[in-house]
């Protein structure tokens, strides 16, 4: 096992409530780590709920952690930082609040990472992409020439470029390191509290158990039939560890920018289908109208190349959408408790 993951060490794990960051501290308790701090801003949701069952030492909300990292004043040093905060909303209007919120203490982890020499393991996103014409390879040269449909997905491609400018997504300074993670629709446990931005699965089972039907938007581009749209989805448990994996390993080989996916499209229908036959029951699907604002920043494909992790030692096969539906709804009707991550693979 990496030092960076013995029980003594330090890790800071940022937006540590949210729906990736509880399942990686969930993951790292299970591998005995402990010495946990984590930040977040809980405000009037209810995903505190997510941190009832997780082990750590102390957590901060997010504006009083900034004021320690400008201050250099942090309780501890952090050798390790899962940098997951962020407002992760794509329809969110106002930019100004993404770029001091997603970019700017970013930015300050940033900083301290190269005065501490920590490997910060940060959340980037697919959103990045934008539309797909530039393509979805995970490569550094890449970033300039990408064009994010929203500014949540600019917010993201700010810190990429700013430490690509910097010289330290591939290059260590003062022993610090940087691994940026791109993930594509994650779904799973622990996403609850994320209002109009929970997940397909989590609403369609909603739906289903309310009603016996899953609502889809109707597609309007001829080449893809209603619910026929596709993305590259993720089960959560997986995007954990896969972002563990960066923490076990630390060569050369693990720095920069990786897919976090799937690897692999799968429909609106296919999801529809697979939570329908995970709850036993025949699917019944209603198309509605999109609307119209979002039409055209709409985003018809995603699919992640994840060669690059694979190519740098990653092997474990994700489950699959049937598997993680199965597990899911096992989740979403067992579980006594909301936040409580109790079911293993």
């Amino acid at each position: 096992m990496s030092q960076l993951l013995s029980p003594e060490t330090p890790i800071l794990v940022t937006g540590g409530a949210g729906l990736i960051g509880s399942n990686i501290v969930y993951q790292l308790n299970r591998r005995g780590c402990r010495n946990l701090t984590i930040v977040d801003h809980l405000g009037l949701s209810e995903k505190w709920q997510n941190l009832r069952a997780l082990d750590f030492v102390d957590y901060f909300e997010k504006d009083a952690f900034a004021a320690l990292l400008k201050q250099d004043d942090t309780p501890q040093k952090y050798p390790l930082i899962f940098h997951l905060g962020a407002c992760s909303d794509t329809t969110e209007p106002n930019a100004s609040y993404l770029a001091d919120n997603n970019y700017a203490f970013s930015k300050l982890l940033a900083q301290y990472a190269c005065r501490h020499g920590s490997r910060l393991i940060y959340a980037s996103s697919a959103a990045t992409y934008g539309n797909g014409d530039q393509g979805f390879l995970d490569d550094t040269e890449n970033i300039g020439v990408l064009r994010p449909l929203n500014k949540y997905g600019f917010s993201k491609q700010l810190f990429d470029l700013h430490l690509l400018h910097q010289g330290l997504l591939l290059n260590d300074n003062n022993g610090a390191t940087f691994v940026g993670l791109k993930y594509s629709n994650i779904y799973g446990p622990n996403e609850y509290h994320k209002g109009k931005m929970r997940s397909m699965f989590l609403r369609a089972y909603e739906q289903i158990t309310a009603d016996g039907k899953v609502r889809l938007f109707k597609s309007y581009r001829p080449e893809y039939q209603d619910g026929e749209q596709v993305r590259d989805f993720l089960y959560v448990k997986d995007a954990a560890a896969m972002s563990i994996f960066f923490a076990e390993n630390e060569g050369l080989s693990c720095r920069g920018l990786y897919n976090i996916g799937y690897g692999a499209t799968r429909t609106w229908n296919d999801l529809a289908k697979a939570m329908f036959a995970a709850l036993g029951l025949k699917p019944c699907i209603e198309y509605i109208d999109m609307p119209e604002d979002l039409r055209p920043r709409y985003q018809y494909l995603t699919c992640l190349d994840i060669g690059k992790i694979r190519r740098a030692g990653w092997t474990r096969q994700p489950l699959t959408m049937e598997q993680a539906a199965l597990d899911y709804v096992q989740y979403l009707t067992t579980s006594a408790h909301v936040g409580e991550i109790d079911i293993d693979k």
